[in-house]
């Protein structure tokens, strides 16, 4: 019998892989993985009420529960990650972060240690060998965020919800009596709860008063820090009245953000995507290979004309269609069919 550890969150969909795993014969070990505990003003972390219904979860399918403390190397690989990230202009994901570093390296490593023969998690994907394939259910489909986990750590993980709908492991989970059945989804930052991006970010990143500055070179107000912004932002400038206005560009070293009421501007759309640090789960696209692109989770899925290598991790990619605020910083990840090839970090 295959012992399998499975990432316990406290959340509907781990609670459910666990449960299927376990009816289908593995020796099932929950794991809840405490990556952050702290709580900012006003904005109290859920962590303990998480832990707790991940251990009930674990005491009603009757199976041993485990903690792992990765509060530092999450600290130091994730949100430090996305604070350098923000400082310097950019609009980096955490959540793809942490994928690679602390759920499919160091929860894996540590499983393996530990006595598992497996891994497994509550993420919608599918796996075949070292092959990342798109989940039955598109609309929740997570592999956007899972392109940078390398192909021999899907050999040792389970996906256990790659071939349901969300609606079913709801269902499931209420056959199966679990105290999650019915919990909301978690919203806001991976690690924080309801906490909105910039909030977050305030607790970290001092405030720096600038200007808000039309395409035309009128000023328009004023910001708190041209680093909380991000490209094709609508809300939260609070310029008021008339048509809204979106952010099309930020100049960190002036603290200026450039803004226009044109969803035609050319600095909105782009067909050609520079992209570094690029990883691909197994292997190169290969030449001449039919390839579709997603700039953003649950984005549409466009044809690539062209995908060319420029020089060590850069690489340029052709679109038949123009995307929308494209964003230095997020990720633009490609297919070949269902399944999932990897990609890299948009600079332009």
């Amino acid at each position: 019998m295959k012992k399998v550890y499975v990432g316990l969150s406290g959340g509907v969909d781990s609670s459910v892989s666990a449960a299927l795993l376990k009816q289908q014969g593995y020796d099932v070990v929950g794991v809840y993985m405490k990556n952050w505990t702290k709580d900012l003003p006003g904005m109290p972390c859920p962590w303990m009420d998480d832990f707790q219904d991940a251990k009930r979860v674990a005491v009603q399918l009757g199976i041993d529960f485990k903690v792992y403390d990765f509060e530092k190397q999450y600290f130091d690989k994730v949100v430090k990650y996305m604070l350098d990230g923000f400082a310097a202009g950019f609009t980096p994901n955490p959540d793809i972060m942490c994928n690679q570093e602390i759920k499919f390296k160091l929860f894996l490593d540590t499983a393996l240690k530990d006595g598992a023969d497996l891994i497994a998690t509550g993420h919608y994907a599918k796996t075949a060998g070292s092959q990342l394939n798109i989940a039955h259910d598109k609309n929740k489909d997570q592999t956007y965020f899972l392109h940078r986990v390398p192909g021999k750590a899907f050999k040792r993980t389970i996906f256990p919800l790659g071939d349901l709908t969300k609606p079913q492991v709801r269902i499931a989970a209420k056959k199966f009596g679990l105290v999650t059945a019915d919990k909301k989804e978690s919203m806001g930052i991976c690690f924080v709860g309801k906490v909105s991006i910039k909030d977050f970010l305030k607790q970290y990143i001092q405030e720096k008063p600038g200007k808000i500055i039309s395409r035309t070179g009128q000023t328009l107000g004023s910001h708190e820090g041209a680093f909380f912004y991000t490209f094709g932002q609508r809300h939260g400038l609070e310029l008021g009245g008339g048509l809204p206005y979106y952010v099309v560009g930020k100049d960190i070293k002036k603290n200026q953000v450039y803004v226009t009421t044109d969803l035609q501007d050319k600095k909105l759309w782009n067909d050609k995507i520079i992209f570094t640090s690029a990883h691909w789960i197994n292997e190169e696209p290969r030449s001449g290979q039919k390839l579709v692109a997603r700039t953003r989770h649950r984005g549409k899925l466009i044809p690539v004309k062209k995908l060319n290598k420029l020089s060590g991790s850069r690489w340029r990619a052709d679109l038949a269609e123009e995307v929308r605020a494209l964003t230095p910083g997020q990720s633009c990840v490609f297919y070949s069919g269902q399944q999932c090839l990897g990609g890299g970090i948009v600079t332009s």
